[in-house]
């Protein structure tokens, strides 16, 4: 039987995964060197389909007429002190801020399958996160590919 709160609760927990996922993009954006640019552009699509997914899972907690979180996971702030953390001693290497970011998606990752194991989760709802895990699998790949061209230093 579906239940509009387990509903609501697993949406937000997403809308929040996406947004560790835009802000964490964001810092390792931040984190790269001018020569860096092309994975720039990586982060940017990545941040790109966290805003779209993002904005599919506030819609539906819309409907749902309760209200979308807005903020970020307690470990994702954590994670990200971390990082600050680890680029002091380690550099702003590509390998080190691709494997940050290999980090996050396996965070993701996991609150995804989580989502989907959830008892109560509306078929709708199921099918939707089903898509964006499938995206979100697809990022994780192409991060731990571009992390293993890389030798850490």
């Amino acid at each position: 039987m579906e239940n509009k709160t387990v509903n609501t609760e697993v949406l937000n927990d997403l809308i929040e995964i996406n947004n560790d996922r835009i802000v964490g993009y964001q810092k390792a954006s931040e984190e790269l060197s001018p020569e860096d640019n092309d994975l720039k552009s990586v982060f940017a699509e990545m941040i790109r389909q966290s805003q779209q997914n993002k904005s599919e899972l506030t819609q539906e907690v819309q409907v749902l007429g309760e209200e979308p979180e807005k903020g970020t996971t307690n470990s994702g702030k954590i994670y990200r002190a971390w990082m600050d953390l680890k680029a002091v001693f380690t550099g702003h290497d590509r390998h080190t801020v691709l494997e940050n970011c290999e980090f996050g998606e396996d965070s993701a990752k996991k609150a995804y399958k989580a989502a989907l194991e959830t008892e109560g989760l509306s078929a709708h709802l199921h099918t939707l996160i089903a898509d964006q895990q499938v995206s979100l699998k697809q990022s994780h790949d192409k991060i731990k590919s571009l992390r293993d061209q890389y030798v850490e230093r």
